[in-house]
């Protein structure tokens, strides 16, 4: 290459005019020379030209920038670019880089990189190839070459638009066979299959195994790509989360096994069951509070475990969707208020609903239409709270710092048992003489 002083002047033309097409030369040159020519460039241009950079080369160019070029660019980076850098950088770099991230930015970066437990990106590689739509085959033959000699898989390539966007995917026997002067966007095959990177490993397990494809790119909800995942590992990770769900469904640690220890075991399970045992006592106390008139009015106890059943579920309901919607990082901070109001108005309808069939049967069932109407309003009342607190609980506890999908329905059974018992023994007492 020239000398860098030379160089600065002409790199710096090429970088105002458009970055994009400065990013897709660089992506052109050797690693050495492509990193010489970043080190050139001013720190403010140079970060100009890495949102326009494959996020694997961008993140080998970051990783052997000077810090004033990391930090140039780590001020104006998005958090999601950033965390695709991040995953494919190696411990060294990633640290310097995240030293240098402004500190607004950086909750938003560990949250893109936090993956599901039992999702795609949990399990997915970053070696992958992937080309510009606008590269050629002669360009791109040279790229496979390189990459296959540092182990990357060069069974598939991948096409992207300047943005990462997942495009295409190129079969390399078409490739080979390809004009070397023909665009990469003119052999691609554009309806190209591919995973969210919060999709469970189960489901794609089985996607695969139906499509016969030994492996898949994974993309965010823009469909950038971010990693490829192999059906082999997806097969392995669902026989495991199979087994783990089965577990913690009934209370065990998921961690243990036929033979674990005796003590780890007692470990695991015993606190659950003490806090299982809270709630139930807590509901046991409402109940007990109203002794006097269920001991008189005995009726009562039939439709107990049935207003508290109708609330557990409807709440179960509004938390299994506000829990794949934090999961997903669908709810964003200002449809939190909506996401609440409208969990609650369906609690509302939910329990008129259902309220009305159950109070019309008591009413047929027992001949006394009073009975049915206070059945019909404590279950309207236990469905509201079922739907408010099975929306808000999650949202608290993630706000809180706590793991939602450990502590939600602990709480939510409570509430739903608790408010469920008070509101309809509440309403015997207030109707008591005309209900015996």
């Amino acid at each position: 290459m020239p000398h860098r002083e030379a160089l600065i002047p002409i790199l710096e033309r090429y970088v105002n005019v458009d970055p994009a097409v400065a990013a897709r030369t660089l992506e052109a040159l050797s690693d050495a020379d492509a990193a010489n020519a970043m080190q050139a460039l001013p720190p403010k241009l140079a970060a100009c030209v890495v949102p326009h950079l494959q996020v694997g080369f961008a993140a080998k160019l970051l990783g052997e920038a000077a810090p004033a070029g990391i930090r140039a660019v780590a001020q104006s980076i998005d958090p999601e670019r950033a965390a695709a850098m991040i995953m494919h950088m190696p411990e060294d770099a990633r640290e310097r880089l995240i030293e240098h991230l402004p500190q607004k930015i950086k909750p938003a970066i560990l949250e893109f990189l936090s993956y599901p437990e039992d999702s795609v990106g949990r399990i997915m590689h970053t070696s992958f190839i992937s080309f510009h739509q606008h590269e050629n085959v002669r360009d791109a033959l040279r790229k496979v070459r390189a990459l296959a000699k540092k182990g990357y898989p060069s069974s598939y390539a991948y096409v992207v638009d300047e943005h990462s966007h997942l495009l295409g995917v190129i079969n390399m026997r078409d490739l080979i066979l390809a004009p070397e002067d023909d665009s990469l966007a003119t052999i691609m095959r554009p309806d190209v299959f591919s995973f969210h990177c919060f999709v469970d490993q189960t489901q794609a397990a089985n996607e695969l195994s139906k499509r016969r494809y030994f492996a898949a790119p994974v993309v965010d909800s823009d469909k950038r790509l971010l990693g490829i995942v192999h059906a082999e590992q997806l097969i392995h990770g669902a026989q495991e989360n199979i087994a783990e769900s089965i577990q913690t469904m009934v209370g065990a640690g998921s961690g243990e096994r036929a033979f674990s220890p005796l003590s780890y075991s007692l470990r695991k399970r015993l606190p659950w069951l003490n806090v299982n045992l809270a709630t139930a006592f807590a509901a046991a106390a409402v109940v007990a509070f109203f002794e006097d008139t269920i001991a008189k009015l005995t009726v009562l106890a039939v439709f107990l475990p049935v207003i508290a059943g109708q609330g557990g579920n409807a709440g179960a309901q509004s938390l299994a969707i506000v829990m794949r919607g934090l999961v997903m990082r669908e709810i964003s901070r200002q449809r939190v208020a909506s996401l609440i109001m409208k969990e609650a108005v369906l609690g509302i309808i939910n329990g008129a609903i259902t309220g009305t069939i159950t109070g019309l049967i008591a009413w047929l069932w027992y001949g006394n239409a009073l009975l049915g109407l206070v059945i019909a309003l404590g279950m309207l009342i236990n469905l509201f709270f079922a739907g408010l607190a099975g929306a808000s609980i999650p949202l608290a506890m993630k706000r809180l710092g706590l793991d939602p999908a450990q502590c939600s329905s602990i709480i939510l059974t409570t509430i739903t048992d608790v408010i469920g018992f008070l509101a309809f023994l509440s309403l015997a007492v207030m109707f008591f003489d005309r209900l015996i």
